[in-house]
Order: structure tokens, then sequence, then C-alpha cells
């Protein structure tokens, strides 16, 4: 819990708030936005979502209830993904499931999965499209479209790389957003 002041700041700043304007947007004295930001004392009740109304942010996303940092699940979640390679729709159905069990009680998975899922359905979109286009111009013997053969399998690498890669990103780094956002679908 000793992260709040740490939130409240970083957030402020990104808001590019002074503490002065954040004590008189929130009606909270100047000295206690100073302890809290210090991590001297804890907002209790009122005085937290005061400052978070102000913030424009979660009471809950501040808090972290019951939440853990926990960087092997999320490597787990960022290689469910591979699954495509046996079960269709696998990228979407196993990184759904495991994200809709999590997400509320792993730091981070909320964002990272949103992001992911997003990528998924997106990538599956393209390729589906990209092979069908294929199918159907070698079916139809209109073959000026072959190229789509090689963009289709280069998707597929794409898609067996960028989890993998991220996977270790993951492990090395702090927990983040990874995957290219091109259409938000799951918010």
């Amino acid at each position: 819990m000793n992260e709040i002041g740490k939130k409240i700041k970083e957030v402020r700043k990104k808001k590019g708030l002074s503490q002065e304007e954040l004590a008189e947007f929130s009606k909270v004295n100047l000295r206690t936005i100073q302890r809290i930001e210090n991590d001297e004392n804890e907002p209790r009740g009122k005085t937290l979502s005061l400052i978070c109304e102000v913030l424009d942010i979660n009471t809950e996303d501040i808090l972290d209830y019951g939440k853990y940092e926990d960087k092997s699940y999320l490597i787990v979640f960022h290689l469910s993904v591979i699954v495509f390679l046996a079960i269709p729709l696998g990228n979407i159905i196993l990184p759904l499931i495991l994200w809709v069990n999590k997400k509320d009680k792993i730091v981070g998975l909320k964002e990272i999965g949103v992001n992911l899922l997003n990528f998924q359905i997106v990538w599956t979109i393209f390729t589906f499209i990209c092979f069908t286009v294929f199918a159907l111009s070698k079916i139809l013997h209109y073959g000026q479209l072959s190229v789509l053969f090689y963009f289709f399998i280069a998707l597929y690498i794409l898609n067996i790389v960028l989890p993998i890669f991220f996977a270790i990103k993951t492990k090395k780094e702090k927990t983040r957003k990874l995957y290219p956002n091109l259409i938000k679908m799951i918010s």
C-alpha cells in the first residue's frame, strides 16, 4: 500500500498539475497532498476519492486491491498465443480465458490483455482475409495474387516470433503493453 503516494504523484505530473493545483481543485490541504506523495500518510476515503476525481482515475486503480505481481503468469499469457498453431482461434480463446480469470488479480494484466487480444483479433482477421483471397485466386486460376501466400506465411511467423520476443522482454523488464494497437475492439 505504500505505493499510493508514488502513483498519485506520477499521475499528477502526467496531468501537468502542481501540488498546489491538485490541493486547490480537490479541496484537500496542500500539506496533506505533500504527506501523501511522500508516503508519510495514506489517503483515506473522502480524501482519496477527491484526489482521484481531480486526476480522473479510479480509486481501485490506485489501491490495487488484492493485486500482486506475477511475471511468470504474464510470460505464459504472452506465449499462450502460440496455441493457434494447433487450435484454430486458439490465439484468441486461450488468452481470453487466462485474461478473464486473472485480470483483476495481477498487476498490469488488464492493460496487457486488452492490448494482446486486440492485436490477436486484428491479426486473425487479416490472416483469414489473406488466406481466403489467396485460395480464391488459386481456385479461379488468377495467379497474380500468389504474393498473398508469402504475406500469409509472414503473418504466421510474426505471430510466433512476437509472443516469444514479448515474453522474453516481460521477463527482463517492467510489464507494459507491447503489441501494436492497430484497431481497438476490446477496452
